[in-house]
């Protein structure tokens, strides 16, 4: 009888949807080539998230490994112990370390050589397709969605299902200006549809956005080749608009990991995805190494 206690891989999930389903990728991934247990720490990430209260949203979907306990969380006074460390782990060579934080968002090649002799903490974004694409089955597999059964989302579904359908997606993350200088400026919009209307001229676009209204003021296409879907309100029902994304057929996604993983999710063979690249003159954490796909079409703007 083998008596080897099993190795786990510990991350810990925080932020919105689209970020934590990049942690849970890379996480994974981490796990399954090294033989050793995930186990995903789902309350320290959110206990002290009093600005936008996020909330953990990975059981919307077919995910199959547990819950940490709280002495896998490093509770009681799991911050402080998780910050001594990281501090300790500084002066440790990187595959080797038990407690790995992010130092960059750009794409750090050496998470996918950390062959773990110790239960590993992970505290990061990990925003790159390349942490999981060697297992990219295994990923799309557990990120199947559990679809949301209420009328109203089925309907969508089925309206995007019986058109050519383009998910648009247009995320505010200081207002509406014109001028902000996070936000994806109009002109990429405009420049992403002209392209959608060469490639598709007859799709049917589905706006997808936290502000409907003020979005739907910077898509230039008239009423009949669009459908706004606004009913899924709140951070809870997230995972529904990302289903609805999911059934469309091609993508014109926002500065946004949460458009990111509608579009990459999304199992169409010869879909067209359209990223904003890096945004000249703009405060965003967007288009960094690693971030977008080789596949997709980037607008620089």
């Amino acid at each position: 009888m083998n008596s080897k206690k099993l190795i786990k891989v510990i991350p810990q999930i925080f932020g919105g949807l689209g970020n934590q389903l990049f942690i849970y990728a890379s996480a994974r991934r981490l796990a399954l080539v090294n033989n050793a247990e995930l186990v995903l720490n789902d309350v320290s990430g959110f206990v002290r998230d009093y600005t936008y209260q996020r909330q953990y949203q990975l059981d919307h979907f077919h995910i199959p490994c547990r819950k940490a306990t709280a002495a896998e969380r490093l509770e009681p006074f799991s911050r402080v112990r998780r910050n001594l460390k990281h501090r300790v782990n500084r002066y440790i060579s990187f595959e080797k370390r038990s407690y790995i934080k992010q130092d960059s968002l750009d794409f750090e090649p050496r998470l996918l050589k950390v062959k773990p002799y110790r239960n590993l903490y992970l505290e990061g974004y990990w925003q790159s397709e390349d942490y999981f694409k060697d297992v990219e089955d295994v990923i799309r597999q557990d990120l199947r969605i559990h679809p949301p059964d209420d009328e109203k989302n089925q309907a969508m579904a089925k309206s995007i299902l019986s058109h050519t359908a383009v998910a648009i997606h247009v995320r505010f993350f200081d207002g509406p200006e014109e001028n902000s200088v996070h936000n994806a400026p109009n002109d990429y919009y405009r420049c992403a549809i002209a392209e959608i209307e060469k490639r598709v001229p007859n799709a049917h676009y589905y706006l997808f956005s936290d502000n409907a209204k003020e979005s739907r003021k910077r898509i230039p296409l008239a009423d009949n080749r669009i459908t706004v879907v606004a009913h899924n309100i709140g951070e809870t029902n997230a995972y529904a608009d990302l289903w609805l994304m999911t059934q469309c057929q091609h993508f014109i996604i926002a500065n946004s990991t949460f458009s990111w993983w509608g579009a990459w999710l999304a199992n169409q063979r010869s879909k067209t995805v359209i990223s904003p690249g890096a945004m000249v003159g703009r405060e965003t954490a967007w288009g960094f190494n690693g971030l977008i796909p080789t596949s997709w079409i980037v607008f620089h703007v």
